[in-house]
């Protein structure tokens, strides 16, 4: 009786996270450069003294689909997605080096190269200024190029930090962003490249992920059901016990 409480128990609360999960890939459908979150059930006895009749459902640890996303093709100059596999190396909230794959780019009041959210694209020597009132090309090698109007003369002003780290090695922060497992950088590479004027689609799909969110809302009412099953057959239990008393 303890295995099957605890399994509907801890069952209906991981349909709960996951269906909040899927609802939270759903939301970023239209989110450039998006990875969709995967989760998995798996069933784990509980360790302990007096616990051998008892088991959990517990999540795997959350996994992402690093799947390329579909091209929109955009014909902005400072639009870029990543051809391929690799990530765009950008100053994170927090300081650290963090990488995306969302391309869509920015001059800051500043000067400096930013994400659509704010966040610092990184070259080679950290983040990456450009002159003002200049205007700037992003090449397919990340190699930023700036140009006053009407003038020949063209100035490198830096490098976009491409890299392509392992998937298994990465993380995903709760501020959306990929980081090294180990807190290290990645190193760049030069075989990374860059589509320019375009911009990489989130992967996610609509129709299957709707799909899964009707599942596990049936997985979840089938662990109540399971519940009240064994609640129902205590009750009988008890009333047999009480009779044969």
């Amino acid at each position: 009786m303890d295995r099957v409480i605890y399994l509907a128990m801890t069952g209906a609360k991981q349909a709960t996270l996951q269906h909040a999960a899927v609802a939270h890939n759903l939301a970023n459908v239209s989110s450039h450069g998006f990875k969709a979150e995967l989760n998995v059930f798996r069933a784990l006895p509980v360790v302990g003294e007096g616990a051998k009749t008892r088991a959990f459902v517990v999540d795997t640890s959350a996994a992402s689909d690093f799947t390329p996303g579909g091209l929109q093709h955009t014909g902005r100059p400072l639009d870029v997605a990543i051809r391929g596999a690799g990530w765009i190396a950008v100053q994170g909230p927090d300081g650290r080096e963090a990488y995306t794959r969302a391309g869509q780019l920015e001059i800051s009041a500043a000067g400096v190269i930013q994400t659509a959210t704010g966040l610092n694209v990184l070259g080679d020597g950290g983040p990456i200024a450009v002159p003002p009132d200049q205007e700037v090309a992003i090449g397919r090698d990340g190699t930023v190029s700036t140009v006053l109007p009407g003038q020949p003369a063209v100035a490198g002003a830096g490098r976009i930090k491409l890299v392509n780290p392992p998937a298994a090695d990465l993380i995903r922060g709760e501020d959306g962003l990929f980081r090294l497992k180990n807190g290290g950088v990645a190193p760049p590479d030069e075989n990374v490249g860059l589509v320019t004027g375009a911009l990489e689609l989130s992967n996610v799909n609509p129709s299957k992920a709707l799909v899964n969110m009707i599942e596990l809302s049936r997985q979840f009412d089938l662990q109540m059901r399971v519940l009240r099953a064994a609640e129902d057959n205590d009750r009988s239990a008890t009333k047999v016990l009480s009779l044969s008393a």
